[in-house]
């Protein structure tokens, strides 16, 4: 792995793990849903657009529609629509560390489900990733944790691994940015028929608010799936999957630098074990015999 590739990684990491942060920030000032609805028409356009710049085209093979239609109601309406409506309750680093357990989830499923072979090194992995997880919510809790935020966050992550398995072919024929702007479409969609049935839409122009909508429209939305696109062509699924394992810290960080949310030295040792968990995993994949 040469150092633009490292570069890159870290910088999609970075990326993804501030996306929390940012849509703290926005919920302060605008309903969740309808603000994320609103954030996935902008992106998804913008995305479809830059598709048919590339000479890309919507005639997508059925495995890629299936793969993009789970994808836009699982992780865009789902995964995403749900962290966003806990976020009005629950911090932004606790949202980060939970979304961030998604690689142990896929690992777990597709262990479960397509028996995949786990190594040695990627079992302690998932027995730590659990381990730090069970820490940080056995914290959370007794300091009173908003429970009903805390189900949402891990239902999210349930809908995320869902998403992820079923992106397994949605790549294959092609037109990928095609896809990731579809998918943005369908989960606006979704969003925005369940916005009016479940919460009172209401907008707060503030500056923080135009600032966080933008940051997260264009960085986490559109650069950081940009970046992705990029690794993966350079060194390919399971080696990018590592940089995941930097997710829980960096999402901590941004959150603490931002917003000034305090973790205690419980947090933090969780936090430390299940990074090491995630990597743990990855690199019991990236070592598996092909």
């Amino acid at each position: 792995m040469d150092l633009r590739a490292v570069a890159m990684g870290l910088t999609f990491a970075l990326m993804w793990s501030s996306a929390f942060t940012s849509a703290r920030i926005i919920v302060m000032d605008a309903s969740p849903l309808f603000s994320l609805a609103v954030r996935f028409l902008i992106s998804g356009l913008i995305g479809v657009g830059i598709a048919l710049a590339l000479g890309q085209t919507w005639r997508l093979t059925r495995s890629q529609w299936r793969a993009t239609m789970i994808f836009g109601l699982c992780q865009n309406a789902l995964y995403l629509g749900l962290n966003f409506v806990a976020m009005q309750w629950i911090e932004a680093s606790l949202a980060a560390i939970i979304a961030s357990t998604m690689p142990l989830c896929v690992a777990l499923a597709s262990w479960l489900i397509f028996g995949d072979r786990i190594r040695p090194l990627g079992l302690l992995g998932l027995m730590a990733g659990v381990a730090g997880v069970a820490l940080i919510m056995g914290t959370r809790i007794n300091a009173g944790v908003d429970l009903f935020g805390l189900i949402l966050c891990f239902v999210g992550v349930a809908a995320l691994t869902v998403a992820t398995l079923a992106l397994r072919g949605a790549t294959s024929g092609g037109n990928f940015m095609m896809v990731v702007g579809l998918q943005m479409l369908i989960g606006s969609a979704i969003l925005f028929v369940a916005a009016p049935l479940s919460e009172d839409i209401f907008v707060h122009p503030t500056l923080r608010l135009g600032l966080a909508f933008a940051y997260t429209t264009v960085v986490p939305g559109l650069m950081a799936t940009f970046i992705w696109v990029l690794l993966l062509n350079r060194i390919g699924a399971i080696r990018a999957a590592t940089f995941h394992f930097l997710n829980p810290v960096f999402g901590v960080a941004v959150a603490s630098l931002l917003l000034g949310e305090h973790l205690g030295l419980l947090d933090l040792i969780g936090v430390a074990v299940v990074t090491l968990g995630i990597l743990a995993v990855q690199l019991s994949r990236q070592a598996a015999p092909k």
